[in-house]
């Protein structure tokens, strides 16, 4: 089987590659359509190809220039036709850049396929006509959680579940038994204010923010609290799970699944969180951490108290959160994926 994989903006250029990766080694002749990731170096592809057809001035030439969102708005168009014209038995949308646009360029020659990460995408949530109309145009909507399949059934849409996996990770323990950690890209909905005052409430407790701002940081007053600020290297997040006792996800209902908490999951790093999206799924299901309602924030410290100062709490924790990376693995997700495909063939 054939399948095209297409991130136009590589918005998930890791998880396009560990899906990309699990669906060859499946058996399928998997291509990744996509761009260039301007923030780091990927992995180099395995058992698949990676073309970077979208937006190759832009993306290159450009970089931080005012002329880089005109030049790509022009690419866009052309970057759609080469993504029709690839041969293909399945192709499978994860991310679409301009959903307004990207409405009257839609429609492919095989059956098509797309993930709704964000079910519906920040900046065009409310157009919620849009999206029915957009998803409508493909054959078939994945999503990551219950939840979401809920949420998108109360607009007409069908879908179907497939979890977000966890990759595990190797890191080796090395926090204090006091560490509370948000990471990940920093924006509004991730509920940074909520974790500075978790740590403010929990006298011992301390405060290790790891990740890129993509929003003002005000950092004046906040105390035991450690800022290792910017687009972060492999091994720095490695470093930064390994020093986290518990990860906190205070965020807001903007998205429904987290990679960066897949991420600490997969460090073995137990998680409290708000109730919103999927987020709160896989750590109730499996018992890896804890998850309280959603801006609740005497809930939150309360919870995050608990596993720093219960030992047996902060074990039953750790222990779901290998129970969740053994179980949410790429090789599942593959399999699901495909029988997906073949009932669309």
């Amino acid at each position: 089987m054939r399948v095209v994989l297409a991130d136009p903006p590589a918005y998930t250029p890791y998880y396009d590659h560990e899906l990309a990766t699990a669906l060859a080694q499946a058996g399928a002749e998997v291509e990744l359509v996509t761009s260039r990731f301007r923030f780091g170096e990927l992995p180099v592809p395995v058992g698949y190809a990676r073309r970077e057809l979208f937006y190759p001035l832009s993306g290159r030439v450009f970089r931080r220039s005012r002329l880089r969102v005109p030049v790509k708005a022009a690419e866009h168009p052309v970057g759609m036709l080469r993504l029709r014209r690839r041969e293909a038995d399945i192709v499978h949308v994860q991310w679409l850049s301009v959903p307004q646009v990207d409405e009257r360029l839609l429609g492919f020659r095989a059956p098509s396929v797309f993930t709704a990460h964000d079910l519906l995408p920040r900046r065009t949530a409310s157009r919620r006509t849009l999206w029915q109309r957009i998803l409508a145009r493909f054959d078939a909507v994945v999503v990551h959680s219950e939840r979401g399949r809920e949420t998108l059934e109360e607009l007409g849409v069908p879908a179907r579940v497939i979890p977000l996996p966890i990759s595990p990770s190797a890191v080796e323990r090395a926090d204090d038994g006091r560490t509370l950690l948000f990471f990940g890209v920093i924006r509004p909905y991730k509920g940074l204010d909520d974790a500075l005052e978790v740590v403010r409430r929990i006298d011992d407790a301390r405060l290790l923010v790891a990740g890129d701002p993509a929003q003002p940081i005000a950092r004046d007053g906040a105390q035991r609290v450690e800022w290792r600020l910017g687009y972060l290297p492999d091994d720095e997040v490695d470093r930064a799970l390994a020093e986290g006792t518990v990860a906190l996800f205070p965020y807001r209902p903007e998205l429904d699944q987290s990679a960066a908490l897949a991420k600490a999951l997969g460090a073995g790093v137990p998680a409290v969180c708000y109730d919103v999206g999927g987020i709160a799924e896989p750590v109730k299901r499996f018992g890896a951490g804890r998850a309280v309602p959603a801006g609740d924030l005497d809930a939150l410290t309360e919870a995050a108290r608990e596993l720093l100062h219960d030992d047996a709490a902060l074990a039953d924790a750790r222990a779901g959160a290998r129970r969740a990376r053994e179980e949410l693995t790429w090789e599942r997700s593959a399999r699901a994926h495909l029988d997906l495909y073949r009932e669309l063939k």
